[in-house]
């Protein structure tokens, strides 16, 4: 079975290199994409040097859309997506979320922090299903990416894979991730930038969720 980490990235340079390189650690990826959405930093540079494949989109078009360029870029049969501003990922933790799926357990897994900062393990205890540290089936992703509005999803687009896979009937298998989180909007922007940013994001989740209703 063949599984692409596909990494979206949005001005992430501070920690885009370590999360590609421990990617490419596990020998069960066979190929590392990240997809520079726009970013004005050294992200595109940095990723391409620690050994991945970019792809450099020329402005911010938001995740969703930098995740269906990462799908559209490869033909292996299972997607690990992961989120470029990662801290503590390990290849461990990259293992326990393809297990369940290579093991024929699950058909897609969703990790959740835990034992990591308090403020990102509360909020994927609230959510797990906001995560974007899954392993999904490309299938389904080219299903959904099929319909040119999924790109407004934004933020909104691992509530769109839950839901998607929920209407399908997949076995969904949830993992922990000990020991891991990501650097937060206010620790990258300031507070006040940081807040606005996080609302933001916020309402872009919230807003595709109103509209599947």
């Amino acid at each position: 079975m063949k599984i692409a980490a596909v990494i979206p990235a949005y001005n992430e340079a501070q920690t885009i290199q370590t999360v590609v390189m421990t990617t490419l650690a596990v020998p069960a990826i066979s190929e590392v994409f990240v997809v520079s959405d726009g970013s004005t930093d050294e992200t595109a540079t940095l990723a391409r040097e620690a050994g991945a494949q970019v792809i450099d989109l020329p402005e911010n078009q938001g995740k969703a859309a930098a995740m269906r360029a990462g799908v559209m870029a490869s033909t292996a049969e299972q997607i690990l997506f992961l989120d470029a501003d990662l801290t503590g990922l390990t290849p461990v933790h990259i293992n326990t979320l393809i297990g369940p799926v290579l093991a024929g357990e699950a058909e897609m897994v969703v990790g959740v922090f835990d034992d990591g900062r308090f403020s990102t393990d509360l909020a994927q205890v609230v959510a797990p299903y906001l995560s974007g540290q899954r392993l999904v089936p490309r299938t389904l992703l080219l299903d959904m990416f099929r319909d040119p509005e999924i790109d407004h999803a934004r933020y909104g687009i691992e509530v769109a894979i839950t839901l998607y896979a929920k209407e399908l009937g997949l076995r969904v298998s949830e993992v922990s991730l000990p020991e891991m989180s990501h650097r937060m909007k206010e620790e990258k922007l300031g507070l006040v930038k940081g807040m606005a940013a996080r609302l933001k994001m916020y309402y872009e989740i919230l807003k595709y969720v109103q509209q599947k209703r």
